[in-house]
C-alpha cells in the first residue's frame, strides 16, 4: 500500500479538540506492532498510560482502528469506553482474556472480529504496512450512552459529540505477500 493510497485517520472528519499524551510499554509510536498485539500471535491489549487531559474530564474512551484495511470503511480492533475519570492507563492484557486491570464499569463493545475485547492486527499478506492508531479519548459525560451491544460506529458517533480532547499513538504492522 502506497502512501498516497493510505486512508484517513478515524479523527480526520471530526472537530478539532485539544490533544494530551498518550504513552505504552507496548506499543512503539511511529514504529512496529510487538507480535502480542497481532490477531494470530498473541491478541494481547497494550499497556496504555494518559496525561495532560482537560480537567472536565468525565470518563475516557479507547480505541484501535486499522484505516487501511481493505474493508472501505477500516476495521475496528478495539472499542472500550466509560473509563472513570480517576484511571489514567490500562496494563496490558486490560482488554484481552480475564480483563485483568480492567477498571469496575468500563464497557466492551464488539469490535470487527464480532467479539468484546481487543483483537490484534492481521492484515491481508502482501497488503502492505497498515496503521493501527490507538487513541484515548476524554470525554464530558460519565457514561457515553451506547452500551455493550453498540457496533463501533455508534460508539463512535456518540464520541463525535462528547469528545473534550483526543490523544493517539500510531504503529504500523504488515504481512509479507506469500506469508
Amino acid at each position: 500500500m502506497t502512501e498516497a493510497k493510505r486512508a484517513p485517520l478515524p479523527h480526520d472528519f471530526h472537530p478539532a479538540v485539544p490533544s494530551f499524551t498518550v504513552v505504552s510499554e507496548d506499543v512503539p509510536g511511529g514504529g512496529t506492532l510487538a507480535d502480542a498485539q497481532v490477531h494470530a500471535k498473541g491478541d494481547t491489549s497494550p499497556h496504555l498510560r494518559w496525561e495532560g487531559f482537560p480537567a472536565e474530564t468525565k470518563s475516557f474512551a479507547v480505541t484501535c482502528f486499522d484505516p487501511d484495511a481493505p474493508t472501505g470503511s477500516g476495521f475496528w480492533h478495539w472499542v472500550l469506553f466509560d473509563i472513570p475519570a480517576s484511571v489514567t492507563g490500562l496494563p496490558t492484557g486490560a482488554g484481552t482474556g480475564k480483563f485483568e486491570g480492567l477498571p469496575e464499569g468500563a464497557v466492551h463493545a464488539r469490535n470487527d472480529y464480532g467479539s468484546k475485547d481487543f483483537g490484534g492486527a492481521a492484515p491481508p499478506a502482501g497488503d502492505g504496512p497498515h496503521r493501527y492508531v490507538f487513541t484515548v479519548y476524554a470525554v464530558d459525560q460519565e457514561k457515553l450512552g451506547p452500551d455493550a451491544d453498540a457496533s463501533p460506529a455508534a460508539v463512535g458517533f456518540n464520541l463525535r459529540f462528547h469528545t473534550l480532547g483526543r490523544a493517539q499513538l500510531v504503529a504500523e504492522y504488515e504481512i509479507p505477500a506469500g506469508s
